[in-house]
């Protein structure tokens, strides 16, 4: 089989401390307390990502994001594996049903890259995922008239091939009252080759209101690349949003925030969360103190025009919405 460029870029990635060391110029001992959190949660990281890490510098945000750790091992008081009861919203295979009117498909449990702090680490993919086919997401559907968006998650849904989002299309276009298709994804900042011509072509001609939620924490995740791959998806009629996740020693500075908020809005991108960490087991290094956070949103408030605010928000499970933090 054929690999696409995004496919060839994937495998070639980084996937063991020993290169990411190599890749960084960082010294042998370093290497050392990377390979206990690699053993939880195997590490993997693009070239193109990685090259825009600072060589020899372990408190690299970028780096930090995606450097395994020793005390993703420890066993931390208020961080579980299903922080946020994922388990029990899966009214059927491959599907979250959270909130009102719309609903999450698990499409893939693969990503171009590993974060550290992901919510989903121990998520049971196995379990969930839906067979190609997507009788069961349409059934599902079908059925349930109130819905009336579909919201890509996994993983990451831009690791499927063109030829399965045709298919997805396909599946759900004799829906009526499915009216949105939202894609959550970090392929456009991270392999902008996956916003391939052909794909693009393939959304636009499509019926369906279509939103494209980007997922960058810091401002040096973008470039020139990036901006044209959501130059491209803004031309196939995507609205572009971003989500964030407050993380310390990344982004926990409200300078760093309001720059990535104007880097965002630099190419055509509207700041849409900041997401508080969710409590997941293996990722407390990441959390902000909550006396810490109220001064440092106020602060981003002072710096930035209202439309470029992120919304501060916690899932909190159960809940019928994200709830706003003060």
């Amino acid at each position: 089989m054929t690999l696409e460029p995004w496919q060839k870029i994937i495998k070639q990635a980084i996937n063991t401390p020993a290169q990411l060391c190599a890749f960084l110029e960082l010294e042998a001992h370093q290497l050392a307390p990377m390979l206990q959190g690699h053993e939880l949660f195997k590490i993997l990281v693009p070239r193109s990502y990685a090259q825009k890490i600072k060589k020899k510098s372990l408190d690299d945000p970028l780096l930090l994001q995606i450097l395994p750790q020793a005390q993703e091992a420890m066993t931390v008081p208020g961080f579980d594996q299903d922080p946020l009861q994922e388990a029990t919203c899966a009214p059927v295979k491959g599907v979250l049903h959270k909130y009102h009117g719309r609903v999450l498909f698990i499409n893939t449990g693969a990503c171009a890259i590993h974060c550290r702090y992901c919510f989903r680490r121990h998520f049971p993919y196995q379990k969930q995922l839906s067979r190609k086919d997507f009788t069961t997401l349409i059934a599902y559907l079908s059925k349930e008239q109130s819905i009336h968006e579909v919201i890509l998650s996994g993983g990451d849904p831009l690791m499927q091939t063109d030829s399965y989002f045709q298919d997805l299309l396909n599946a759900l276009d004799p829906i009526a009252h499915i009216q949105t298709l939202r894609i959550h994804t970090r392929m456009p900042s991270l392999i902008p080759e996956r916003i391939s011509e052909a794909f693009c072509s393939l959304l636009a001609k499509s019926r369906f209101k279509k939103v494209l939620v980007l997922h960058v924490n810091h401002p040096r995740e973008l470039d020139q690349h990036s901006a044209r791959a959501l130059v491209a998806l803004k031309k196939a009629g995507f609205v572009l949003l971003n989500q964030s996740v407050l993380l310390k020693g990344v982004n926990d500075d409200a300078k760093v925030l309001a720059a990535l908020s104007m880097a965002l809005w630099e190419v055509g991108v509207l700041p849409y969360y900041l997401h508080l960490l969710d409590p997941v087991q293996g990722v407390h290094h990441f959390k902000v103190a909550s006396k810490e956070i109220s001064p440092l949103y106020e602060a981003l408030t002072a710096l930035l025009p209202g439309y470029l605010l992120p919304k501060l928000v916690r899932e909190v499970p159960k809940a019928h919405a994200k709830v706003l933090q003060a």
